[in-house]
C-alpha cells in the first residue's frame, strides 16, 4: 500500500499565524508557544512559533513553514511578522491599507512590477486570501487597534530564484500565497494558479501569442525558434487542456505548444491531463496510433515491443520515418486547436532542447 501524502500549510497561513503571535507579544508581552487562527473554511489550525524578538521598532515572531509532503521551495522556510502600533493612517511606500492593519512586505517578500496579478503594481506580493487571513488573525487579538504589520521570509530572495516569480514580474523575493490555507501535495490548484497568473501577465503585457511548454527543456527549444518576450512563455507542466482553455479565456490569438515526444503523443491521443497518474501513455494505444499513421512490418513490431514512448521515437528515427513523427505532431495540433478554438503551432523538442519537428 502506498503511503498517504501529508498536507501542510501555505505561506499565507504561516504569515497570518506569526502576525497574530507578534501582535499578542506586542500588546500583552506574552510569547505563546503556539497560536491558532481561523481559516477560510471556518476551521481553526494551530502553529508552533519557534522564535520571538524585540526590535527597536516593534516585535517579531517567526514560524517554520511545513508544506507537508509537497515539494515546495518554501518548505522549511522561516516566515516572520514584525508588528508595531501604527501612529496614524499614513501609508509607507509599498504598504497596503486594510481593515485594521497597514500591511507591508519586508525582506524576502517580492514586490509586484507587472500588471495582471492578484496584487497591483507596486504592492507587496501578498495575495488576497492571505491578506484577509492576516487581518482576521490580528483582529482576534485587538479589534479596533491599528497595527503596522510587515511580513518577511528569511532567505526569501534566494529561494525566489528557484521559482518563476521573475517572469511574473515579482522581484526581490517570494509571493505569499494560498486560497485555502492548506497545501495539498503536488496540488493541481498550485499549478493551475501559476499557469493562470502567467497568462494574465502575458495579456497585460499586450501579447496575443503565448507559448505553452511542458517543461524547461521544451521551453528552451521553443525560445530557439521564437523571438517572443519573456512574458509570452508559460510553463503548463501536465495541465494541457486547462492551459489551452485558459489561453482562450484570456483572449490570446495564437498558441505555440512545445513538448517532448511522450507529451506530444499524449496530446495526439487527446489526453487532457498528461501526468502519468492521470493519462498513462498505454503502449498499445500509442502503437495503434502509429500504425494508423503508417508504421507497419518490422517497425511496427519494434514499436509494439517498446517499453517507453522514447524507445518508440528512437525506432521511428532509426527507420527514417520523419513523416510519422510529423503526423503525430499534426494530430497533437488538431487536438489543441479543437480544445482551444485557436491557431496552434506544435514544436517537438528532444532532450537537448533541439526542435525535431514543427507543424
Amino acid at each position: 500500500m502506498s503511503k498517504r501524502l501529508r498536507s501542510g500549510y501555505t505561506t499565507g497561513a504561516c504569515a497570518a499565524a506569526v502576525a497574530k503571535a507578534a501582535t499578542l507579544f506586542l500588546t500583552t508581552g506574552r510569547q505563546e508557544a503556539t497560536v491558532d487562527i481561523p481559516f477560510p473554511d471556518g476551521k481553526r489550525h494551530g502553529f508552533t512559533i519557534h522564535r520571538y524578538q524585540r526590535l527597536a521598532n516593534g516585535v517579531l515572531a517567526a514560524t517554520i513553514k511545513d508544506a507537508g509532503d509537497d515539494p515546495d521551495v518554501t518548505n522549511g522556510a522561516e516566515i516572520c511578522a514584525t508588528v508595531r502600533f501604527a501612529a496614524d493612517d499614513t501609508l509607507p511606500e509599498f504598504y497596503i491599507g486594510l481593515k485594521n492593519i497597514i500591511l507591508g512586505g519586508g525582506d524576502g517578500v517580492g514586490r509586484v512590477t507587472k500588471p495582471g496579478l492578484a496584487a497591483r503594481v507596486g504592492e507587496p506580493a501578498i495575495n488576497p486570501v492571505p491578506r484577509q487571513m492576516i487581518v482576521d488573525a490580528v483582529q482576534e487579538v485587538k479589534a479596533g487597534q491599528r497595527f503596522l504589520v510587515e511580513i518577511s521570509v528569511t532567505d526569501g530572495a534566494s529561494l525566489a530564484e528557484k521559482t518563476l516569480n521573475h517572469r511574473l514580474g515579482i522581484i526581490g523575493g517570494l509571493s505569499i500565497l494560498g486560497t485555502t490555507g492548506i497545501v495539498r501535495p503536488i496540488s493541481a490548484e498550485a499549478w493551475t494558479a501559476t499557469i493562470s497568473a502567467s497568462l494574465s501577465v502575458a495579456r497585460e503585457a499586450g501579447l496575443y501569442d503565448v507559448v505553452l511548454s511542458t517543461g524547461r527543456t521544451s521551453e528552451r527549444g521553443a525560445q530557439s525558434k521564437l523571438g517572443l518576450p519573456e512574458e509570452a512563455y508559460a510553463m503548463m507542466g501536465d495541465y494541457l487542456q486547462f492551459s489551452l482553455l485558459e489561453a482562450t479565456t484570456k483572449g490570446f490569438k495564437k498558441i505555440h505548444l512545445a513538448g517532448m515526444w511522450a507529451k506530444i503523443t499524449k496530446a495526439a491521443l487527446c489526453v487532457p491531463q498528461t501526468h502519468v497518474r492521470n493519462g498513462a501513455l498505454e503502449m498499445v494505444d500509442a502503437a495503434d496510433l502509429l500504425a494508423g499513421l503508417g508504421a507497419d512490418g518490422l517497425l511496427l513490431e519494434k514499436i509494439k515491443n517498446s517499453n517507453t514512448a522514447r524507445e518508440m521515437l528512437c525506432h521511428l528515427q532509426d527507420a527514417g520515418r520523419a513523416d510519422i513523427i510529423r503526423a503525430v505532431c499534426v494530430k497533437a495540433r488538431q487536438y489543441a486547436e479543437d480544445v482551444s478554438g485557436l491557431g496552434v503551432t506544435v514544436y517537438l523538442i528532444d532532450g537537448s532542447a533541439k526542435v525535431l519537428a514543427q507543424v
